[in-house]
C-alpha cells in the first residue's frame, strides 16, 4: 500500500525504526486535532510521557521526541473498550492511520498523520495501579484528579500532581534534559520478576512460566564480529535477568506477546533496547551498532 502523506502502516513502521524528531509545528496541529475528535466525543485524556514532560517542564515539545503521548483510563469518564473503538474510526474517518494492540493491562493505539506518530494508551486500573510502559507501576489516584495546563494556546489535563508522575516515570533527575541515557534510568526503576500482566490470571501465568516451556522465547546474542557471546546477561524490563548459554541463547518466558524493554551486556559492553517486540515462542537475533550503544529500537530479528 503506497504512503498516503505519512499516514498508512509503512509510515508508522518507518517512524518506529528512524526516530526522526517531531516536525514542531505539524505536531502541534497534530495534538490540537487529536484534541478536537476527543472533546467532541466526550473522551477524557491526558498528555502521558514525553509530551507530559515537555508541557510540564519546558512548556514546549521536547526538541528530540519522535511521537506524541495520549492517555485514558478505561472505567474512568465512561470510557470502555467498545469506546475506543469508536473513537479509533473517527480518527480513521479524519485521515489518520490506526492500528490497535491490546494486552492484559491497556489498549494502545498507535495512529501516524502527515508522518507525525502519536500513541494513545488507556489502561485499565490494577490493583489501585496502572501500568506504564515499559512496567512502571503508578498510583490510580494520578489520574482520577487530572489537572489543566497551558500548552500550546490551548487547555490540556495531565496528571496530579504533574511532578510526581514524571518522577515516577522518569527518576529523580526528571528535570535534567537527556536525550538519550534516560531509557536505562527507566528500566532500572522496575522491579526485575515482579512484572504481572496487569488482568492475567496467576494460573496462566504459572503454566506459560512452568509447563507451557515451548512456549518460552530466546535471544541469541552476538558480538561486532558476528562471534555468539556466551553468558551475556538479558535483562527484559519486569520479567527477570538471564545468562546466554554456550551457543549465545538467553532463554526467558514472557507473560505475553508485547512491547518489552531490555538490556544487553557483556564484558565492556552494555546496550539498552528501549522498545522491543516479542512474542511467546519466537527466537530473536541481537547485533550490536559499532556506532551507537544508545537510542536504538526494534532493531531485533527474528532467527
Amino acid at each position: 500500500m503506497p504512503d498516503q502523506h505519512g499516514a498508512d502502516e509503512a509510515a508508522l513502521e518507518r517512524s518506529y525504526a528512524g526516530l526522526e524528531p517531531m516536525e514542531i509545528s505539524a505536531a502541534e496541529t497534530l495534538l490540537k486535532e487529536a484534541k478536537q475528535i476527543m472533546d467532541s466525543m466526550g473522551v477524557v485524556f491526558f498528555l502521558r510521557q514525553g509530551t507530559c514532560l515537555g508541557a510540564v517542564r519546558d512548556q514546549s515539545f521536547i526538541p528530540w521526541d519522535d511521537d506524541l503521548d495520549l492517555g485514558s483510563i478505561i472505567g474512568l469518564n465512561g470510557l470502555t473498550e467498545e469506546s475506543i473503538d469508536k473513537v479509533v474510526a473517527a480518527f480513521r474517518a479524519q485521515g489518520f492511520f490506526a492500528r490497535v494492540e491490546r494486552n492484559d493491562y491497556s489498549i494502545s493505539v498507535g495512529m501516524i498523520k502527515s508522518s507525525i506518530r502519536m500513541d494513545w494508551t488507556s489502561c485499565w486500573i490494577i490493583n489501585d495501579e496502572i501500568i506504564h510502559y515499559p512496567g512502571i507501576r503508578l498510583p490510580a489516584r494520578l489520574f482520577t484528579q487530572l489537572k489543566e495546563i497551558d500548552f500550546i494556546g490551548e487547555k490540556y489535563l495531565v496528571p496530579s500532581p504533574p511532578e510526581e508522575y514524571l518522577r515516577l516515570k522518569y527518576g529523580a533527575e526528571w528535570m535534567v534534559p537527556k536525550q538519550a541515557g534516560y531509557e536505562k534510568d527507566i528500566v532500572d526503576m522496575i522491579p526485575e520478576t515482579l512484572f504481572t500482566p496487569g488482568r492475567g490470571s496467576k494460573l496462566r501465568q504459572f503454566l506459560s512460566k512452568h509447563i507451557l516451556m515451548w512456549r518460552s522465547s530466546k535471544l541469541r546474542i552476538l558480538d561486532l564480529d558476528e562471534k555468539l557471546i556466551s553468558n551475556a546477561e538479558v535483562t527484559v524490563a519486569g520479567v527477570g535477568r538471564f545468562r546466554s548459554n554456550k551457543k549465545g541463547y538467553a532463554k526467558f518466558s514472557l507473560p505475553c506477546d508485547d512491547w518489552y524493554a531490555l538490556i544487553i551486556s557483556h564484558d565492556e559492553h552494555e546496550e539498552v533496547l528501549y522498545m522491543e517486540k516479542l512474542a511467546q515462542g519466537k527466537t530473536y537475533l541481537y547485533r550490536p551498532d559499532p556506532a551507537t550503544v544508545s537510542g536504538r529500537l526494534t532493531v531485533l530479528s527474528e532467527e
